[in-house]
């Protein structure tokens, strides 16, 4: 019986990773969960899996859940989701919260060794050398959850990197995949929200239209697997089948497939390094019809090379890149800019900063910082 922690539990990568437990209650028990403000959600979580120790993001929420009966032990606040991070009894800790916030969590669960699924991408793109740094200091480990870099450390298992050339993550290119340029002037959230292949929460699915996700992605890939971002690539790939590839120096090709469903890679980092039976329906090759593959349009989806931009330049660029992002699609989110306004925007925060070398995680907190006191003066001329 493995226990394990879910950060952002009700989130849909959090609740997917219970519908992954219910299908296998003799081999996964909770022990963790944090939330943010879904407290419904939260309460029937808390009915059924009975975890030992949980955490919301308010004192208010707490104290609504405190009639739960059994001994449920409710913390709050940052400090209360780091808590049940780097809770004794976990063996496995699920990074799933959203965005920015997620990072100081994820690194408390480092910081004492645990094995971490890690769904939270921000992680790495905003302190990607610090984490890995704390990683080997502690003796903890990280199994890549999002779709793509599972599927690359599936395809890697038994290589070493000196057999790989460069590494290929999929895109599936959101919902305005072929649309011309004039047909995103009036683009609104709603439209943006519409994922063709993936049911995501509100966020990545924005950073999908923007293709904002997979340049964080080509963070986290650099980060994860030591890769320069020259040997990294983004392919758009419309059917989401096939979720990355890793070309090896021979010039040879490995993919991994599966229909498109986090509990793969969900389960799989779970139950590492055997793998569950019946978790995903079968990815029958003759049902599919065609797949197809095409090279990104960074022309019409700036984002992704923005990304690229900000790797290149280190340090603490990424995390204003991060930032930035976060600040524009809730901007967007709330109707203060366009959709096409979100790269430019953070297009001028990246001019407008110096990158700093990231020597400790305030000087990484800091730029975070920075980035949104900025943002709020950048989106005034909009």
């Amino acid at each position: 019986m493995k226990n394990i922690t879910i950060l952002g539990s009700t989130g849909s990568i959090g609740t997917a990773a219970l519908e992954v437990v219910r299908m296998y209650p003799d081999r996964f028990r909770v022990v963790g969960l944090a939330a943010g403000r879904n407290i419904g959600l939260f309460r029937k979580q808390l009915k059924e899996f009975r975890p030992r120790v949980a955490a919301v993001a308010e004192v208010s929420a707490a104290e609504r859940l405190r009639d739960l009966a059994g001994p449920v032990d409710i913390l709050y606040g940052p400090e209360g989701i780091r808590e049940v991070a780097a809770y004794g009894d976990a063996d496995f800790v699920l990074s799933a919260i959203s965005g920015s916030a997620g990072l100081m969590p994820t690194l408390s669960a480092v910081t004492v060794g645990k094995t971490i699924g890690l769904a939270n991408k921000e992680t790495l793109v905003m302190a990607g050398p610090l984490v890995n740094k704390a990683v080997a200091e502690h003796g903890a480990t990280i199994i890549p959850v999002d779709s793509e870099h599972s599927a690359i450390f599936q395809c890697m298992k038994g290589h070493g990197g000196s057999d790989v050339r460069r590494l290929i993550l999929t895109a599936s290119g959101g919902p305005f995949h072929g649309r011309k340029d004039a047909d995103l002037c009036d683009v609104r959230p709603e439209d943006a929200l519409n994922h063709p292949t993936w049911q995501m929460g509100k966020k990545i699915s924005i950073d999908s239209a923007t293709l904002m996700n997979k340049g964080l992605e080509v963070i986290e890939a650099h980060y994860l697997f030591g890769f320069s971002p020259r040997d990294i690539d983004v392919i758009i790939h419309p059917q989401s089948i096939v979720h990355s590839f890793v070309e090896f120096i021979d010039g040879t090709l490995i993919a991994h497939l599966s229909l498109p469903d986090m509990k793969g890679p969900i389960a799989y980092a779970l139950s590492y390094p055997e793998r569950l039976d019946g978790v995903l329906a079968p990815c029958r090759l003759h049902e599919l019809g065609t797949l197809t593959f095409e090279r990104p349009d960074m022309e019409r989806f700036p984002c992704l090379r923005h990304a690229y931009d900000a790797l290149k330049a280190g340090g603490t660029a990424t995390a204003v890149l991060n930032a930035a992002n976060e600040m524009a699609v809730d901007a967007f989110m709330e109707g203060r800019i366009t959709f096409h306004q979100i790269p430019v925007i953070i297009k001028k925060m990246l001019d407008a900063h110096r990158p700093e070398p990231l020597d400790d995680i305030e000087t990484v907190l800091s730029a975070d910082a920075w980035a949104r006191r900025m943002f709020r003066e950048f989106a005034e001329d909009f």
